[in-house]
């Protein structure tokens, strides 16, 4: 252990706080990216899709999501996908049929981490829906920490999950819900869970709003991440069109700034730096990634700024697509801020493409960041385009 590393250990110690896990301190390299529960069901998305697209062997770690926060704890989001589902020979990742007592997809990433040991998975809470129950844990953040350990760790799933991720979406600000619980409510929570969870990862997906007196503004990001192993900072869906049908359409996951930008602060560079400012390491971000594309409908200019007359048509959301489909239905022609847009007809649609995704890998490591994530596998191609590329480069 280098010295520095020691004396921020020993003061951690003293303060009667659990360091983080020794791989937050680890070089840059980290390619997360998150699998969702309900992928099972119309997207036909399984464990087994993420070795035989070759992401498996691409990964450091994988997020499942999600679990429910309600109660004041932590509760499974989906038992029929998460544990109950059985699998039979011809989808499951082993080629053999569930013959245990565990099944769904939680059996199937013990399967998964057979073929790769070295493979880290979290179960992350919370998410968009589920955020409202975090006011009330944090009124009990030991309570809650507590609850997150014991199902974490059930021994009917013993040996899934290497840690917890915490979605709170957003802490003393508002996203589905509005939350008033202050800026140090969050602190105290990871503080909670880093105690009872020891050396087991935590982490935690945040806000990426760099703008002034925003959603990073409202929280103390920088307290909290010395109790934490990284952030997994969501740099997408800046731009919409669910929240501004009718225009201007603009890139969902600019890099940087570009001359007419809707929002000033809503790029993922000023993000990055307004973390850093609140005292972030930069080693314990990891720069987000979306493998979808977010679209308008109604438009007859090329370049971002237009106007539209709603979200354009997708398959199971308007106004969103997978990456899979776009890069065949809807092709880039396009980019600006370091992302990708494609103007097909009347739809407009941005993304992020593989040149683009390699780019912003590049961008993460020429900062110091801890690596890249990505939301969520399913988007991507069958023989994953998008998490190669960025794996390729960090």
């Amino acid at each position: 252990m280098r010295k520095s590393v020691a004396v921020a250990a020993l003061a951690l110690a003293a303060a009667g706080v659990v360091a983080p896990s020794a791989e937050a301190s680890q070089p840059s390299g980290k390619v997360m990216a998150y699998f969702a529960d309900w992928d099972v069901y119309a997207r036909n998305y399984h464990v087994k899709d993420i070795e035989t697209s070759g992401s498996a062997a691409k990964l450091t770690h994988i997020n499942y999501a999600f679990g429910n926060v309600t109660g004041g704890g932590c509760a499974v989001g989906d038992p029929w996908a998460d544990h109950d589902m059985p699998y039979d020979a011809t989808m499951s990742v082993n080629g053999q049929a569930d013959s245990g007592t565990l099944h769904g997809s939680f059996n199937q990433i013990l399967e998964l981490k057979k073929l790769h040991p070295k493979l880290k998975v979290l179960w992350s809470f919370g998410g968009w829906t589920w955020s409202a129950g975090f006011p009330e844990a944090a009124k009990n953040p030991e309570a809650f920490a507590e609850s997150c350990y014991n199902l974490v760790n059930d021994p009917r799933w013993a040996g899934v999950f290497d840690g917890i991720d915490i979605d709170w979406e957003y802490p003393n600000a508002c996203g589905d819900t509005c939350d008033t619980s202050g800026p140090k409510a969050f602190t105290t929570l990871v503080k909670a869970l880093r105690a009872k969870f020891g050396r087991q990862l935590v982490t935690a997906a945040i806000t990426a709003d760099g703008s002034k007196g925003g959603k990073i503004d409202a929280t103390d990001y920088g307290s909290a991440s010395r109790y934490l192993d990284w952030y997994n900072v969501m740099t997408y869906d800046y731009f919409v069109a669910g929240g501004q049908p009718t225009g201007p359409t603009a890139p969902h996951s600019p890099l940087r700034s570009y001359p007419g930008i809707p929002h000033a602060g809503y790029y993922a560079d000023a993000a990055i730096q307004k973390l850093r400012h609140q005292g972030v390491p930069s080693s314990k971000m990891l720069l987000g990634l979306g493998f979808y594309g977010r679209g308008w409908d109604g438009v007859t200019q090329k370049q971002p700024g237009g106007t539209a007359t709603g979200p354009a048509p997708g398959t199971y959301e308007a106004g969103v697509e997978d990456y899979k489909v776009l890069k065949t239905t809807c092709p880039a022609n396009g980019k600006v801020a370091g992302t990708a847009y494609a103007k097909c007809g009347s739809q407009w649609w941005s993304y992020d493409t593989p040149e683009t995704a390699s780019a912003k890998a590049g961008y993460a490591k020429s900062q110091g960041l801890g690596g890249m994530f990505a939301w969520e596998l399913s988007g991507d191609t069958a023989n994953a385009e998008l998490l190669r590329a960025i794996a390729g480069r960090c």
